[in-house]
């Protein structure tokens, strides 16, 4: 009997099995969590095997011959798996995901899994010590194995395919590359005109603001925007991150800089936009099939548009810049909003990704994207990474990196095994600029409304346009529903020329 009677018996087995998968897979989430907040460093052996444990437990409950049969039957039985039904598409991701992961056998996996968490631990210590070497090692088992599971998926138009549609079905590596290779030359082009302007005062951030003041002042900014912390915490780690446990409970952490005041703060929207995503997915998708964000791009796409296109807005800072003074006055008391827009917003070569300005961020991910290519076709080698890194850093920002830990080890994601993630970044930039263009021509007073610290217009116009359908439709179906078109760099470029043209008088 089914749980649902609109719903056939196969149906509810796989809204079951999802369910149980579901519950799985937020109990390796909190371990995960766990490991990068309070997890001590000697943990990460058993902590590997302990996730390992699990990972086979997942594999073998969704990949058994059962599973396989019971999505041939309801693919039988649903028919179009196009079809704009929860059915259909429950099926078509079940689908994709079986299909995908019986191409992996069960020791790749748990070996990968083991060796993620080994290497996570590495990377702190080589990040800290500010050496390589450390956690090269690692990083070359993971990139061995990386190879391995791009072969499980052969033929393939190029190796980056498999590990790119991890992140962002349905697109190839020549996509991305034909979207950067239009971006690089007018994103540089503007930088040069940069260059040539005085840049903007923002001595006023460089400097330690405490950091109880800074998470009161970041806590009230994502209240404000929406984020439920009934649903939710806020916590430190090395690196920020948002996670989520279900729909009752998603996670970020930020970092406080003794240097640099505005990185907490931003990173701080950027995680909460991350979550509002989380949480906004319908109750009707808890434990389902279309639970989640439909790709990192367009999760990249939330996160980006609450830190900057809000968060770095004037009309934002008309609301809120009044309460930071008063907070800080010892630093902000004779600083002028007008001062403090600019200074937010001054475009600079900067060594470290998180902390990029608008104008060079999606310089570091061609960066990235370059290195990892090399990567798998093998014309890169980990050993010389840092020598690489510091090359290109020249070549794309002009600027070369003092130490391995602002280099080439400033981020995490290589020792969790994401490769191919690094372009979705870029490709979130482009998408938050067309969903706030579109937002705005069907709403024109957000503006006015931000200014009053009004967030529900944004908020609800994003629930409605991308959160509503958890992974229903693939990314660039949902850029079409909610744009009428797919990811285009056009709309960004047009942005930072008049956000930028505006602040250094171009």
């Amino acid at each position: 009997m089914t749980d649902n009677p609109q719903v056939s018996d196969k149906m509810q087995q796989l809204l079951d099995l999802a369910a149980e998968i579901d519950d799985l897979g937020h109990i390796q989430a909190l371990m995960g969590w766990d490991q990068q907040v309070y997890m001590p460093p000697n943990g990460a052996e058993e902590r590997g095997l302990q996730s390992a444990a699990l990972g086979k437990i997942v594999h073998e409950k969704f990949t058994s011959d059962e599973v396989g049969q019971l999505i041939a039957d309801l693919e039988e039985e649903v028919g179009d798996l196009n079809a704009e039904t929860d059915e259909a598409r429950s099926v078509k991701v079940a689908k994709r995901a079986y299909e995908k992961q019986t191409k992996v056998p069960l020791p790749m996996l748990m070996e990968r899994i083991k060796a993620t968490t080994m290497a996570h631990e590495a990377w702190v210590e080589a990040k800290t010590k500010s050496d390589f070497s450390i956690f090269q090692p690692h990083l070359e088992k993971i990139v061995d194995l990386t190879k391995q599971y791009a072969d499980l998926f052969k033929p393939y138009d190029h190796v980056y395919d498999p590990l790119l549609d991890n992140f962002e079905p349905g697109m190839k590596t020549a996509d991305v590359k034909k979207i950067f290779e239009e971006l690089r030359p007018q994103q540089v082009t503007l930088l040069q005109a940069i260059a040539e302007k005085e840049a903007p005062d923002n001595s006023f951030l460089k400097q330690y603001y405490p950091e109880a003041d800074q998470e009161r002042f970041g806590r009230y900014v994502i209240s404000q925007f929406g984020y439920d912390f009934k649903r939710g915490r806020l916590d430190v780690t090395a690196h920020p991150f948002t996670t989520s446990f279900g729909q009752g409970d998603v996670r970020i952490t930020t970092r406080y800089l003794k240097d640099d005041a505005g990185s907490a703060l931003f990173s701080t929207m950027h995680e909460a936009g991350h979550a509002m995503y989380e949480q906004g997915v319908p109750p009707k998708y808890r434990r389902h099939p279309l639970s989640g964000a439909a790709s990192l791009a367009i999760h990249e796409s939330q996160s980006r548009l609450w830190e900057n296109l809000v968060g770095r807005s004037k009309e934002f800072w008309t609301f809120f810049y009044p309460s930071l003074q008063m907070l800080v006055p010892q630093y902000l008391g004779d600083v002028s909003l007008e001062t403090f827009y600019r200074g937010i917003n001054r475009v600079e070569p900067s060594m470290i990704r998180v902390e990029a300005d608008e104008a060079t961020y999606n310089m570091h991910i061609m960066l990235r994207l370059e290195i990892e290519i090399g990567l798998m076709e093998g014309t890169v080698e980990v050993k010389d990474l840092p020598e690489i890194w510091n090359t290109n850093m020249r070549e794309y920002l002009g600027i070369t990196p003092p130490n391995d830990a602002q280099g080439v080890l400033q981020d995490v994601h290589w020792s969790s095994g994401l490769i191919g993630y690094f372009p979705t970044y870029a490709l979130g930039n482009l998408a938050s600029v067309q969903l706030w263009d579109k937002l705005l021509e069907e709403n024109p007073n957000v503006p006015d409304e931000i200014a009053k610290g009004n967030f529900e217009t944004v908020l609800g116009w994003m629930r409605e346009n991308v959160h509503q359908y958890g992974v229903k439709f693939e990314p660039q179906e949902i850029m079409l529903k909610a744009t009428g078109s797919k990811i285009t760099p056009e709309p960004y470029m047009a942005y930072l020329q008049k956000k930028y043209g505006e602040i250094y008088d171009l």
